[in-house]
């Protein structure tokens, strides 16, 4: 027998969402958002010997990853609202089973294009679970400690998803398989798919929500030109038209996106979500974040094998303290803080020791040491990060009718997707036009080489710090002063 809750406006059934089974729920939307963030990354590792395998060009070397984001990116905002209308379970399961089969494909591709092709389609199946798995941990929680905690583990998941991915791709490619780091999914899922069948509430709306058709096609159009050109600007100038045409496209379309929420009856994304301080800090937070970390994983990962000579694995296992740090952090952070201060203080001291941390590794050379250095220096971004992260998953969903859960999770998945795309062709251009610009007048000796290298990663650092400044000043002008309140339009709440 089914039962309709007044303040979740969700109907759900007894015997699958009952208080007992939260923290099951939180083990499965957490293994899920687990395969999904590693898989930004985890690939990375794999390249280079995919594309020896399969032959593929330097050229068409990207598009392994930029399929992934394009699909993913592009449509979050539609697999959130599709989960405020089919029910969060269901759309939860089809996504893992999607995920499941789309990366199975991947890692038995025998060419080019059917890797691309799954890599696309892991990326669709991705856009619907990501915004699920957050709506239904949203709903799962509702007293105050129990629900910091829950979200502090989910936003420490979140962040170091990336760093596991490095360390994973390394055993997997060093001790296996470059396709192996297609295949794992298929475990991951699996687990997901029995725990989330048995534990999660079925989560459909008691309110079905219209869909927005023509919200839908400028959203997804927009953050498809918006991810696609700045993709291009790793193998295009930033003067090409395939690169800032299909920038001003998408800023253009976006716009046309905004104008078109604020008269629609039925808004794929109302307003009111994202012009609330507090969410807004949120989606602004996970933005910078996604961006600057890249700084870290990406640049880092470089440093430690080319100039310091580590293998695959032990550059995998040179971010597990961070790792560590940002679990810590973000469960503290989660339970501790936030329920005190609010995000005011707590993100914005994130943005600066997480600046800070970049800055500090500008001072990274041929002759530094692990220890000594590069730990120190990681201690303190997870350090920032957790402090960043965790709280933006918190707010990101907070407040929210249950009608909206959906698309509200959605937005904080596409705002990380969409930092880290701009993070990764932004820095890897900077950097690149840094190294070029080093070697000139300069004859490419081996130790010119490393220096012209190093000198590029600075660069980037330098860059990172940056985005992380900018996020300063936006999420300390953008949430509100503060402990959250303990109640929303539907209800009390708590944090």
């Amino acid at each position: 027998m089914s039962r309709t809750t007044e303040e979740s406006g969700v109907e759900t059934r007894p015997d699958s969402s009952g208080p007992r089974n939260r923290w099951w729920t939180l083990a499965v939307v957490g293994t899920a958002q687990l395969m999904v963030v590693l898989d930004a990354t985890i690939v990375n590792i794999a390249l280079p010997s995919a594309q020896h395998d399969l032959g593929f060009s330097n050229g068409n070397r990207q598009w392994i990853v930029t399929a992934y984001s394009l699909a993913f990116g592009s449509l979050l905002l539609l697999g959130g609202r599709i989960a405020d209308l089919a029910g969060r379970k269901s759309v939860f399961l089809v996504g893992l089973a999607g995920f499941a089969a789309a990366s199975a494909v991947g890692g038995a591709a025998g060419s080019f294009a059917m890797l691309v092709t799954a890599r696309a389609a892991q990326g669709l199946f991705g856009a619907l679970l990501a915004p699920a798995a957050l709506s239904l941990l949203t709903t799962a929680f509702a007293e105050p400690r129990e629900r910091a905690k829950a979200f502090g583990i989910f936003g420490a998941i979140a962040g170091t998803g990336g760093a596991v991915g490095l360390l994973l791709g390394g055993i997997l490619t060093e001790y296996l398989d470059w396709r192996w780091c297609l295949y794992v999914n298929v475990a991951f899922a699996t687990l997901a798919l029995l725990g989330g069948a048995r534990f999660l509430g079925g989560g459909r709306p008691a309110r079905r929500p219209q869909l927005d058709l023509p919200g839908t096609l400028l959203a997804s159009s927009g953050l498809f030109c918006v991810v696609y050109g700045f993709s291009n600007a790793e193998s295009h100038a930033w003067g090409s038209p395939m690169t800032w045409g299909f920038l001003a496209a998408g800023g253009i379309v976006r716009a046309l996106f905004v104008l078109w929420q604020s008269r629609s009856a039925h808004p794929l994304l109302p307003l009111r979500i994202v012009l609330d301080g507090n969410r807004a800090g949120a989606y602004t937070g996970m933005l910078v974040a996604g961006a600057g970390m890249f700084g870290v994983f990406l640049f880092l990962t470089y440093y430690l094998q080319e100039i310091l000579g580590y293998s695959p694995v032990t550059t995998g296992c040179a971010f597990l303290p961070m790792v560590a740090v940002m679990v810590v952090t973000s469960v503290v952070t989660s339970n501790r803080l936030i329920p005190r201060l609010g995000g005011k203080p707590v993100v914005p001291v994130g943005m600066a020791l997480a600046g800070a941390a970049m800055l500090w590794m500008t001072t990274l050379d041929a002759g530094s040491g692990y220890a000594a250095q590069v730990l120190p220096m990681l201690l303190v971004s997870g350090l920032g990060l957790g402090m960043v992260i965790s709280p933006s998953m918190n707010f990101a969903a907070y407040g929210v009718g249950a009608d909206d859960a959906g698309v509200a999770s959605a937005m904080v998945n596409t705002s990380q997707q969409i930092g880290g795309s701009v993070g990764t062709s932004l820095l890897n251009t900077l950097a690149t036009t840094a190294a070029a610009h080093y070697l000139t007048d300069r004859r490419p000796t081996p130790q010119v080489l490393a220096e012209a290298q190093i000198h590029s990663f600075s660069t980037a650092y330098r860059w990172s710090a940056l985005f992380f400044a900018v996020g300063l000043v936006l999420t300390a002008l953008l949430y509100r002063r503060g402990a959250p309140g303990q109640r929303d339009e539907h209800g009390p709440v708590a944090l």
